[in-house]
């Protein structure tokens, strides 16, 4: 235990001090996408118009039917998608600027884990691209296990962990460089209800010890209220902003909380914004 706790107090410190030297807040203004139609026909329309703000260290979950462009916001963040129109600013630089600083980690529905890497030297792969030096990346690998509860599994393939384990060795993967902003596009969609929920306090345990802005990719509203500080309702044809409902529920949040009337009446109140569906 005294081991764990120590890991946990150096990743913990490094994570809030790169946070303050980095402004991760992100504006969002006038955003707009444009797809050519494959029949040389009219631009199909993804987003329009698009305006938000997420604070530093915010927790926000995008939700919305499919083909309201809540996919498509998150890779024009990430700058894997060129807006037709508009801006997005994070802590003052462009998407590209931030990606090129390697800010971001990026969590897939898929890990795409290497079956003949072990659990460790998956995790460790980017950093290896990367040119990290072995020591540190040995060091990290173990920060990263820890961190996501799978220390014990680091000499294991793929094929030997459960879907939601494969999923944590993703998440690790993506902290193993440090990112400022984690991004993920609906990482436990393809999971059972029960390995789902373990995974969502799993998710608030390591958001609330890394201070990093995260925005989530989700259909589902329980998920996202369960999650977010706000939840950002898309509404489609062409995909825009319905609303932007503050999830004001105390946190650490435990799975009972569910059953609570003000978590039902935020479920409530986000169900009931969306327009066009």
């Amino acid at each position: 235990m005294l081991r764990a706790a120590k890991i946990n107090e150096d990743f913990g410190s490094n994570m809030i001090s790169d946070t303050n030297e980095f402004n991760t807040g992100i504006i969002i203004e006038n955003l707009s996408v444009q797809f050519p139609d494959k029949n040389g026909g009219e631009h199909v329309e993804a987003l329009r118009n698009i305006n938000l703000e997420i604070k530093p260290g915010e927790f926000v979950s995008l939700v919305g039917p499919s083909g309201c462009g809540k996919t498509t916001l998150l890779r024009t963040i990430a700058d894997l998608q060129q807006p037709t129109s508009g801006t997005i600013s994070i802590g003052g630089l462009t998407p590209r600027e931030v990606r090129l600083q390697q800010k971001f980690g990026i969590v897939f529905q898929n890990p795409v884990l290497y079956e003949w890497r072990t659990v460790r030297r998956n995790v460790c792969m980017p950093m290896e691209i990367m040119g990290i030096p072995k020591k540190e990346r040995t060091k990290r690998v173990t920060q990263m296990l820890e961190l996501v509860g799978l220390y014990n599994f680091g000499k294991k393939h793929p094929h030997e962990l459960s879907g939601g384990m494969q999923q944590r060795v993703g998440i690790a993967r993506a902290l193993a460089l440090r990112p400022k902003i984690l991004l993920m596009d609906e990482p436990f969609s393809a999971l059972d209800e029960f390995t789902k929920e373990k995974l969502h306090l799993d998710l608030q345990n390591i958001w609330s010890k890394t201070k990093k802005t995260i925005i989530f990719v989700t259909h589902s509203i329980q998920e996202a209220v369960f999650l977010s500080d706000k939840v950002v309702v898309l509404s489609p044809h062409p995909g825009r902003v319905s609303a932007v409902v503050e999830i004001n529920l105390p946190r650490p949040r435990g799975l009972n909380i569910k059953d609570t009337m003000e978590f039902n009446s935020l479920v409530s109140k986000v169900r009931n914004s969306f327009e066009g569906v």
